[in-house]
C-alpha cells in the first residue's frame, strides 16, 4: 500500500509548490553532464531561481561522463545523465531520477550524393551494424545499392555519452564498440555531418530539430528499416518534430531511452525541491516550451517524485 502522506507530499510537488517545510529556499545547486538535458535546465534553472530569488543554479553540459564523474566526486549537486543507470552506479549510492525521454536519430548531410535512397528506402539494422561496427559497409554504393563511387565518413562521439550508449544498444553493443571519426559533444558532431556531404552520425532528440520543429538546415534524418522491407515507411521517415513525437509515442521508433538526475544519495533541501519543480505541472509546461526534450506523463512525473519521497 503507498504511504498517504508521501502521495499527500507527491501531489503538493506535482502542483509546483517547491519550498523546503514552508521556509524559503536559498543556497547553490550545480548541475553537469548531458548535451541531451542541458537546454531543458537550464530552462528549469531560470524559472526555478525566479520564483526563488535566494537560490543561483549553475548549469554545465559536457556528456554523460562528466555528469556522473562530477556527482560521484561531490562537484556537482546533480549529474545529468541521458542513459539509464548500471547497477554499480546503484551500489555506489547513486540515486537516479526519471525527468525527461527522448531519442536518438542518424543523420546525413542534406548534400549526400545518395539522399534521395536513403529517404525512400532507409537503412536496415544490420546494415547500421556493418555502417558503425564492422566496418564492412564503407561506401554509399554498398549502403544503398546506387553506383555513385563515393566512400562514407562515419563519425562518432569521442566523450562518454548518452546518445553513443543508446545507439550502441540500438546495434546490440556499447560505446566502445562503436567505430568513426570522434567528435565532442552534439554540436561539433552536427557541424561535422552538416559540412560533409559523405558523413553519417547520430544525434539527440534536441539537437535535429528547431524550436519551431523542423529539421536542423543542412541535415536530413535516416530512416531507419526497422520492418526490414527495403522501404522507408511512413511510420519510419520524419521531416519534423511532430512526426518524430508520433513515432517515439507509438512506440515505433527503436532508439529511444530515459534521461534522468543522478544525485548521491536521497535528494536533501534545495536539491530535492529543485527536482520536485522540474517533475511538477509546470516544469512539463517548460518542457513543452522549451521544445528539446519530451516531458513524461503525469502518472510518470507523480511516480519519480513518490520515489525521491521515500
Amino acid at each position: 500500500m503507498k504511504n498517504p502522506i508521501n502521495v499527500v507530499v507527491a501531489l503538493w510537488m506535482l502542483a509546483g509548490a517547491t519550498a523546503s517545510n514552508g521556509q524559503e529556499n536559498k543556497g547553490t545547486i550545480t548541475l553537469s553532464g548531458a548535451w541531451a538535458i542541458y537546454p531543458t535546465a537550464v530552462a528549469w534553472g531560470e524559472a526555478f531561481q525566479k520564483i526563488n530569488p535566494g537560490v543561483k543554479i549553475n548549469v554545465s553540459a559536457g556528456g554523460v561522463g562528466k555528469g556522473v564523474a562530477d556527482v560521484n566526486a561531490g562537484l556537482s549537486d546533480i549529474g545529468m545523465v541521458s542513459r539509464d543507470p548500471n547497477p554499480d552506479e546503484v551500489k555506489k549510492g547513486i540515486v537516479p531520477v526519471y525527468v525527461l525521454h527522448d531519442a536518438v536519430f542518424p543523420v546525413v548531410s542534406d548534400k549526400n550524393p545518395v539522399l534521395d535512397d536513403l529517404l525512400k528506402k532507409g537503412i536496415k539494422k544490420e546494415t547500421w551494424t556493418a555502417i558503425c561496427v564492422n566496418g564492412t559497409v564503407a561506401k554509399w554504393d554498398e549502403a544503398t545499392g546506387k553506383k555513385v563511387n563515393r566512400s562514407m565518413n562515419v563519425y562518432t562521439r569521442s566523450d562518454i555519452c548518452g546518445a553513443a550508449a543508446v545507439w550502441a544498444a540500438f546495434l546490440g553493443k556499447k560505446q566502445e564498440d562503436l567505430r568513426g571519426i570522434g567528435v565532442d559533444g552534439d554540436p561539433g558532431l552536427l557541424e561535422a555531418v552538416r559540412r560533409d556531404p559523405i558523413g553519417i552520425g547520430y544525434l539527440n532528440f534536441s539537437y535535429v530539430f528547431t524550436r519551431e520543429g523542423s529539421l536542423v538546415p543542412g541535415i536530413r534524418l535516416v530512416p531507419i528499416d526497422a520492418n526490414n522491407d527495403g522501404v522507408a515507411d511512413a511510420g519510419e521517415a520524419y521531416a519534423s518534430r511532430a512526426d518524430a513525437i508520433k513515432a517515439i509515442h507509438k512506440g515505433i521508433y527503436p532508439a529511444t531511452r530515459r534521461n534522468y538526475f543522478f544525485v548521491k544519495g536521497k535528494p536533501q533541501g534545495i536539491v530535492k525541491a529543485f527536482i520536485g519543480f522540474a517533475l511538477s505541472n509546470e516544469g512539463a509546461k517548460i518542457v513543452e516550451e522549451t521544445r528539446t526534450s519530451l516531458p513524461l506523463s503525469k502518472e510518470e512525473r507523480m511516480s519519480a517524485l513518490m520515489e525521491i519521497q521515500k
